[in-house]
């Protein structure tokens, strides 16, 4: 104890009266202002909380009704004086048929089924009736015969798709007094549906075709799928890892650990970080000017894409190494030098391995944001209505695809309700993608993860 802190008078020389037990008025206004601190922390988490819960319900309650579907099950009979008229089997002849050749075999199914079950709605004739299937059902039943063209000439049970405007009734977007008002449906095929769903004949069903599906036509919003949105990206990813990958952690590890350290250094140091906080849609420009203008990569090919999204990941990944190397305390590298090893040892035998967490997580957050992106994919091409599926690696790379954030902007601005249904739906599984990457990084990291 000093003989300032003992005394009883202040260091202006006033005495201080009271106990220090009792809170001055200083005090109560630094207190009153954490707490007021506080409560702005509070009350801002509480914002940010509740807007996500807000866009999660909302998209939630658009896009669940998209993973399920309107199916009619009819009886199809393959009527071989339609299908295989000269009678031999042959594949190429029966090949020749289009689909407005299996339109006929659908409508009588239809006939039969509502005279089976008692389900005639006056006024409907036989075509309109035959309008509750889906344009994409002659399709489908094509593709059937022309896998199985022994089936020729009996009668099979098939699930055809509904109609859009069909499946919309039963999800709540058509109602009859809308149905007025609309020449695509009428109320008298609603009432049909009603009766075909009593009777069982038309089911709601989970719709697996709209994770296999490929994208559909303006009139058949009710077959659009992700079948080539998810292969697409899934190509992607691949190009972005092999190439990012290698390149941003060799890179990190030469500017870190073996760099000199000058100008130049300073310079690439500066330029990464001002590429990391570039638009992405200045990539997507880099990308259409050198990959498909100089060098000729056609457009909307997952190679491109991939390319893209590489430059756009590795200075991500690049930061997140970084920072991982240096993370490790130097008494690991002076230690692992000091019995000896050479610094090229010290770096992969000892640095990297304890580095190894973060630079997964890095690169795991950097491939989520890749698959997030939609303007650099839009500028090359990717935004094309695609049908075919992309062959397998590598032939594939360099086949038309699409990607799911490109897919959503693009059932977003066709004029169909049953799109924006499909949009809110294909936003769902890209978050559910994303939210599977994140976990993984967690794990690696909580995996590889050594303290010292």
């Amino acid at each position: 104890m000093t003989d300032f802190t003992s005394s009883p008078t202040g260091a202006n020389g006033r005495r201080r009266g009271g106990s220090l037990l009792e809170l001055d008025a200083r005090t109560k206004r630094r207190n009153a202002s954490e707490a007021r601190f506080r409560l702005m922390g509070v009350i801002a988490v509480s914002i940010g909380v509740i807007a996500l819960i807000g866009l999660l319900s909302s998209i939630l309650m658009n896009g669940a009704s998209s993973f399920r579907q309107t199916y009619i099950t009819l009886n199809v009979f393959l009527d071989p004086a339609k299908l295989d008229k000269a009678g031999d089997g042959d594949l190429e002849k029966i090949a020749k048929v289009t689909t407005f050749g299996y339109a006929p075999l659908i409508q009588k199914a239809m006939e039969a089924a509502i005279k089976e079950n008692g389900a005639a709605v006056d006024g409907l004739n036989a075509k309109k009736a035959a309008e509750l299937i889906s344009k994409e059902a002659p399709a489908d039943l094509r593709r059937f015969v022309l896998a199985n063209p022994d089936k020729i000439g009996e009668t099979v049970e098939f699930s055809l798709l509904a109609a859009g405007r069909i499946d919309g009734y039963f999800k709540g977007r058509v109602t009859m007094e809308s149905a007025q008002l609309d020449r695509n449906i009428s109320p008298e095929q609603l009432m049909l549906a009603d009766k075909l769903k009593q009777a069982g004949v038309l089911q709601i069903k989970f719709n697996w075709a709209f994770f296999t599906a490929p994208d559909a036509s303006d009139t058949r919003p009710e077959a659009a799928g992700l079948g080539v949105a998810i292969l697409g990206s899934i190509y992607m990813m691949l190009i972005v890892l092999c190439l990012s990958l290698p390149l941003g952690v060799a890179a990190s590890i030469y500017l870190e650990e073996f760099a000199p350290q000058n100008r130049w250094t300073d310079l690439i140091e500066v330029n990464i970080s001002n590429l990391a906080a570039v638009p992405s849609i200045v990539f997507g420009i880099l990308g259409l000017a050198i990959f498909i203008n100089i060098a000729g990569l056609p457009q909307s090919a997952p190679v491109v894409g991939g390319l893209v999204l590489t430059l756009m990941t590795l200075p991500t990944i690049i930061i997140a190494t970084r920072a991982a190397l240096k993370a490790v305390p130097p008494s690991i590298r002076d230690a692992a030098l000091g019995i000896g090893a050479s610094k090229m040892q010290s770096v992969f035998h000892h640095v990297l391995p304890l580095a190894m967490p973060g630079i997964l997580t890095g690169t795991i957050i950097g491939l989520a944001q890749a698959l997030g992106e939609t303007a650099p994919l839009l500028l090359i091409g990717m935004v094309a209505f695609v049908r075919e599926y992309p062959a397998s690696p590598p032939e594939g790379f360099f086949d038309p695809a699409s990607a799911l954030p490109v897919q959503v902007y693009n059932w977003t601005t066709r004029g169909d309700p049953a799109f924006v249904e499909r949009a809110s739906g294909a936003i769902i599984v890209l978050l559910v993608f994303l939210v599977i990457m994140n976990i993984a990084a967690i794990m690696l990291r909580r995996r590889f993860e050594r303290r010292w």
